[in-house]
């Protein structure tokens, strides 16, 4: 725990000073670099095992995220964060099924490889929509991140003190249900506090806690799949980037999980709930 929160004091205000002080171009390619990175770890837990074949796939993910780059605001662009939404409902089948994919066969790891790129790829393209929003991206980034982040800390918090009922024993037995109502008090809060401070009221705020509330559910899928991950690939953490604190894919499963729904809500906000 002591050397999780001093990574945690290290790391988080980098991470706030980038995207606050980032314009979007440099933001959009910075974090590419960082997803590229996290690809490279998820390259490794599914078993490929040449250095070729797992560079090739990180610079066909660089690839992926240039081309939308230069497509951004177009129905492409949209489409990836629909792609990205609609994803984890077929991640939740994929975690019933629990063993589907789990031995390290070609066609397994292929199969894996393009769930990478389903989970990577739109998050990436939603993070970098939020951020380009008019006047204060960087703000609305920064909520969207602290949304989910308020998830983890308050399902850790909820379930090392109440946890009893097992959330999903078979892919990660430290999650329980005791976690996931601490993780939905938590982000409604901080969606909460923080729509108001940004300017939110009335219909526009309440909108804002219910898309927060959604994105602590689709975080939570993105915790468990990548757990389920690891337990197919027999491994505790993704890597051993962060002390304490495992690899990418370990500190922003959630955050890749959530990014498309929150890109999307907003959107959607901002289209029916007048200014």
């Amino acid at each position: 725990m002591k050397q999780r929160i001093i990574t945690s004091l290290i790391l988080a205000p980098i991470a706030i000073a980038f995207i606050l002080l980032s314009s979007t171009p440099l933001f959009a390619g910075l974090l590419a670099l960082v997803w590229a990175a996290a690809m490279w770890e998820w390259t490794r837990l599914i078993g490929m095992q040449q250095h070729l074949a797992r560079a090739s796939a990180v610079v066909l993910t660089l690839l992926m995220m240039a081309g939308l780059w230069l497509l951004r605001g177009q129905p492409a662009w949209w489409l990836c964060i629909v792609i990205g939404v609609a994803w984890w409902l077929v991640a939740l089948w994929w975690m019933r099924g629990f063993s589907f994919a789990a031995s390290p066969n070609p066609r397994n790891v292929a199969i894996k490889l393009v769930a990478g790129w389903l989970v990577l790829v739109p998050s990436w393209t939603a993070l970098v929509q939020i951020h380009d929003a008019p006047g204060v991206g960087g703000v609305w980034a920064l909520y969207a991140l602290f949304v989910v982040w308020a998830a983890d800390t308050f399902a850790y918090v909820f379930g090392s003190r109440w946890g009893r009922n097992k959330l999903a024993p078979r892919i990660s037995p430290g999650k329980t249900l005791e976690g996931v109502w601490g993780a939905l008090l938590g982000s409604g809060l901080i969606a909460l506090i923080g729509g108001w401070w940004i300017g939110a009221r009335g219909v526009a705020l309440a909108l804002l806690v219910v898309l927060g509330l959604l994105c602590v559910v689709w975080s939570i899928l993105g915790d468990l799949f990548e757990s389920l991950m690891k337990r197919q690939a027999n491994v505790k953490d993704s890597g051993a980037l962060f002390p304490g604190h495992g690899g990418l894919l370990d500190r922003l499963d959630g955050v890749f999980a959530a990014m498309p729904m929150f890109a999307l809500g907003k959107l959607l906000i901002d289209l029916f709930v007048p200014a």
